[in-house]
């Protein structure tokens, strides 16, 4: 645990406090931030750090050792009235705290804390306060090393897409293929790449690319012809110690791009540069991607908009925004080493999508295209 720099970052933000709350391992991001290992939880336990001070532990009498190898005074409590006390003590001297806790619900993967602690906090007479931008610090920077995993994964996953797509062309134009046939090929060179994944890809065919989420079973499969587009989502890692995913979309067209196929892209195309230039922008400006978030998306919703003369085609998704490039915690404050991306996506009702994605970090590296479209012959 980085005590000196959590202390240093709270005094920074104005925060008196950083309380960590748990039990049944229910909050990732404690153990990792505060480097707990795997344990057996029955108990609520919790752990604040304040700006200036040392840390305070609080166990319960059943699991008094959870917390033994962080620094700090050691508490413990029994019955529940006992526990709302030494809280209250805890807390006493200090106003604004840090909890993993977003408002509205906006970073949920953030959003750990239950509304029954909240209200026992608040009780308190202490100002909760979302702990997303620390998150963002002490979870979601990469070393570079690990940086250098994730450029290694798209070198890999760049060249196998481009070759899925250049495989599917030459296979359903000699003897046929079908999404199942595809999903297994990607996960074969992902094998050869030295790469690891949680999932096979994404691998949907017209109107499998509009279903969200949809993947092809040895059951379950679509064939691919002549004229469809082929929607391929694939993420992976080096299978390396804590390497880092590299997660991309892609769409192609077996053939010759429809009209409508031309006019969904350029829709997505569009909106996700528009997206990723408001971003850019707001960022060099010196703001924060609380808010800036959801003003990127009106952005491009308004680009979408424009660019059919202010109509939407039927059955249209909205923009997604905030994909993070290394846990799962979407971003508020742009960090060094902070990874994150942009996606969007657009479905004519149930015919075909179109979906783009866009990287990011925040290394002055800038924003990297990494959509391409694909007219296979």
């Amino acid at each position: 645990m980085k005590l000196e720099a959590i202390q240093s970052a709270l005094r920074e933000q104005g925060l008196d406090a950083w309380l960590f709350y748990d039990h049944h391992q229910r909050d990732e991001i404690a153990y990792s931030i505060l480097g707990l290992g795997k344990m057996h939880v029955t108990r609520r336990w919790f752990y604040l750090i304040p700006a200036e001070g040392e840390p305070v532990k609080l166990n319960h009498r059943v699991e008094p050792r959870h917390l033994e190898s962080l620094p700090g005074v050691q508490q413990h409590y029994g019955p529940w009235p006992e526990l709302h006390q030494k809280l209250a003590t805890m807390l006493k001297p200090y106003k604004r705290v840090a909890m993993q806790y977003s408002p509205n619900n906006d970073i949920m993967y953030v959003s750990l804390v239950d509304g029954g602690m909240l209200e026992l906090i608040r009780s308190f007479g202490v100002e909760v306060v979302t702990s997303a931008d620390l998150v963002s610090r002490f979870e979601a920077t990469l070393t570079d090393a690990q940086i250098a995993t994730h450029f290694e994964a798209r070198d890999a996953m760049d060249k196998i897409m481009a070759a899925a797509f250049k495989e599917i062309g030459q296979r359903v134009r000699h003897g046929g293929w079908n999404e199942w046939g595809v999903r297994q090929w990607i996960g074969e060179a992902f094998t050869r790449e030295h790469l690891i994944t949680d999932d096979l890809p994404i691998v949907g065919a017209n109107e499998n690319a509009g279903n969200p989420h949809y993947e092809p079973t040895a059951d379950h499969f679509r064939e691919i012809h002549e004229g469809d587009l082929v929607l391929l989502d694939m993420w992976a890692k080096k299978n390396t110690p804590g390497a880092v995913y590299y997660d991309i979309t892609w769409t192609g067209v077996l053939g010759q791009p429809s009209a409508k196929h031309q006019e969904v892209f350029r829709l997505v195309r569009d909106a996700r540069k528009a997206g990723v230039a408001k971003a850019v922008e707001g960022i060099a400006a010196g703001g924060r991607l609380e808010g800036l978030i959801q003003g990127v998306g009106r952005h491009c919703d308004d680009r979408r908009m424009s660019s059919r003369a202010g109509q939407r085609t039927d059955g249209a998704d909205g923009l997604e925004t905030a994909h993070a490039g290394h846990h799962d915690v979407h971003q508020e404050q742009v960090v060094p080493a902070a990874a994150g991306g942009l996606q969007g996506g657009f479905a004519v009702g149930s015919q075909f999508a179109g979906q783009a994605e866009a990287f990011a970090d925040g290394l002055g590296h800038g924003p990297v295209d990494r959509m391409v479209v694909h007219d296979q012959h």
